[in-house]
Formats: structure tokens, C-alpha cells, sequence
């Protein structure tokens, strides 16, 4: 049996902690190990409890969630990618949600998903793969490259870098697959996905599949005129 996926809820909110906190352990195999109303009580909690996923609201007191966001990221030990972050957002009124996801944020979920989409998200982020919704992932990564548009100086440089594969995987990441998913598109074995996803990461200097995804949205292979 798998040790319980570790999550500590960040919100200032008293009643929507409770309700995430209810809905999360319903599932069994999640664990709520820890609670905090702002950003800089979020650091704390996460620093003495060790958490595998952070369960953040943006809008707080004292610290906000993207502050919290960036901090807890580069707080992690060293050769550790946890914990991870997820961040609950309206999107529409939340703008700082685009420099969460810079920050080091695994993904976001709106504040109106079903409790199973909350579950599963907390689940994919878990397991190390992108929550980006593919409802919404088109709109909000477009919307972020279009706020901080490519310099205008060899900008395929970086992608250079890339074998023609992982070029491919780039792609699909930025559609939101999840390895499984890139495995059967691709044609190739999940832990061949897996392998390209971590030369991936080294080559490009990146923290994770989000940052790949706006990688490949700021470098024309997703969104508007990508092959």
C-alpha cells in the first residue's frame, strides 16, 4: 500500500479550508497534514510538515499566494521537486496567477470545480505531471506569452537545444498530456516519455512541465502558427 499523498490547504478563508479539507481526505489516500490563512503562514506550515502538494488560493493577507508560491519553490532541499504547488484561482480576476505559474507552480484549478476534479488534480500534481485544464490551458498560456513576448534575438535558439523528439514532447506537453497520453501519441513507452520529460527539463533549464508548456508557447511550438 502507497503512502497518503501529503497536502497542506492555503486559504484565508476558515470555511473553505474546512470544505477542501473534507473533500480531500474523502478520497482516502490524500492526507490534509497542515492548514495556514496567508502566504507567510503557508512557508511555515510547509517548511515543518513536508507536504507533497500545497493547495494555494492567490488572494491573502500578510503574503500572497504567488510571494508563498516562489518562496516555497526555492525553499525546496536540494534534489528534491517537492513540494508542489497548486493553485486555486478565478482566473479571470486573478492576473497573478500567469507569475505563479513563472514562480514554479504546478498548475491551477478554478474555484468552481467539481470535488472530483480537485482530487485528481492534487493526484496529477502529485505524480509530477502539468495540471493545466484543457479547457482553459490554450487561453491562459497564450494570454502569458502575449504579456511577456520573445525577444526578438534568435529566438529558436533555445530550441536548438532539442532533439527532434523532444521537440514532439514539448508539444504535447504544452497541450497538457500527461506521459501516458504523450506515450500513446508518440507511439513510444511511458518510461521513454519519461526520459525525454527529465532531458527535457536539464537542457532548457526548467523547473517543471508548466515551465515547459510556456516555453513552448513563447517559442512558437504551441498556440497561433505552431506546426
Amino acid at each position: 500500500m502507497t503512502d497518503p499523498i501529503r497536502v497542506v490547504i492555503v486559504d484565508d478563508q476558515a470555511m473553505i479550508r474546512d470544505g477542501i479539507a473534507v473533500l480531500l481526505s474523502s478520497s482516502g489516500d490524500i492526507e490534509v497534514v497542515g492548514e495556514a490563512a496567508d502566504g507567510q503562514e503557508a512557508i511555515a506550515v510547509t517548511q515543518s510538515r513536508q507536504p507533497d502538494v500545497v493547495v494555494m488560493d492567490i488572494r491573502m493577507p500578510v503574503l500572497d499566494g504567488l510571494q508563498a508560491t516562489d518562496r516555497i519553490i526555492r525553499g525546496r532541499r536540494p534534489g528534491q521537486d517537492k513540494p508542489r504547488v497548486l493553485i486555486l484561482t478565478t482566473f479571470d480576476l486573478d492576473q497573478y496567477v500567469y507569475d505563479a505559474l513563472a514562480a514554479g507552480a504546478s498548475g491551477f484549478l478554478l474555484k468552481d470545480a467539481s470535488a472530483r476534479d480537485l482530487i485528481d488534480a492534487v493526484k496529477v500534481i502529485d505524480r509530477g505531471d502539468a495540471m493545466l485544464a484543457p479547457s482553459v490551458t490554450r487561453r491562459l498560456l497564450a494570454d502569458f506569452t502575449a504579456r511577456r513576448p520573445l525577444s526578438p534575438a534568435n529566438p529558436s535558439a533555445a530550441t536548438d537545444k532539442l532533439t527532434p523528439r523532444e521537440v514532439d514532447v514539448v508539444k504535447a506537453m504544452a497541450q497538457g498530456l500527461s506521459n501516458h497520453e504523450i506515450a500513446q501519441s508518440l507511439h513510444l513507452s511511458e518510461q521513454t516519455v519519461k526520459s525525454h520529460v527529465a532531458h527535457i527539463l536539464v537542457k532548457l533549464a526548467l523547473r517543471d512541465r508548466t515551465q515547459v508548456a510556456i516555453f513552448a508557447f513563447q517559442h512558437g511550438l504551441a498556440g497561433p502558427g505552431a506546426e
